[in-house]
């Protein structure tokens, strides 16, 4: 488990098990202090909110950011039952074209904010060759999520404690490139049991 004290209250992550070398990296990440005092540098409501740049540390207002990382990245480990419902933990990563492994950043992650989705429009999705399952169909139509992003990136935890945070840094007001005109930071980042 990982608490996340940030500006705006406190977020506590649940890691999955089945995702090993995200969990691992993220501990690791954690233990070395590579979050205290990193920003949460793209917000969308309805979406999602990231964070996990260390350039985002000593950034001035209104640069832009989103390219910082700890100098490698990881290999995907996409579990078909982990998805981005609303609260999902997952790993940021650059486009396919240049990144057809879909490989993650080895820091940069999202938690989804998301919003309902009704199950007919999901279905229309299956047209692209992906199948959505009852639990996702039911998830998103329920308590939302971002099932855009299914089987695309590496959904490595879940928001345990602390969606009303989410939810406060969801909302805030941002700038063109979505980054939060008030900074919101991860002000320490611990491992707890």
């Amino acid at each position: 488990m990982i608490l996340l004290e940030t500006s705006l209250g406190n977020i506590k992550i649940e890691l999955y098990n089945d995702t090993p070398v995200h969990r691992d990296n993220f501990i690791k990440l954690v233990g070395e202090g590579f979050y205290d005092g990193i920003l949460f540098h793209r917000v969308i409501e309805g979406f999602m909110v990231q964070t996990g740049d260390p350039e985002s540390k000593t950034a001035t207002k209104g640069a832009r950011l989103g390219s910082g990382g700890p100098g490698y990245t990881l290999p995907a480990e996409i579990v078909p039952s982990h998805f981005h419902r609303r609260g999902a933990v997952a790993a940021a990563r650059t486009g396919d074209q240049g990144n057809p492994m879909r490989r993650s950043s080895g820091s940069q992650f999202y938690i989804v904010h998301g919003q309902k989705t009704p199950a007919s429009t999901l279905k229309q999705y299956s047209r692209y060759g992906f199948e959505f399952s009852q639990e996702q169909l039911k998830a998103y139509e329920e308590i939302g999520g971002a099932p855009t992003l299914d089987a695309q990136y590496t959904v490595f935890g879940e928001v345990v404690e602390g969606m009303d945070v989410v939810d406060k840094i969801a909302t805030v007001e941002k700038d063109q490139a979505d980054r939060p005109t008030t900074d919101v930071k991860i002000i320490k980042a611990t491992v707890i049991q």
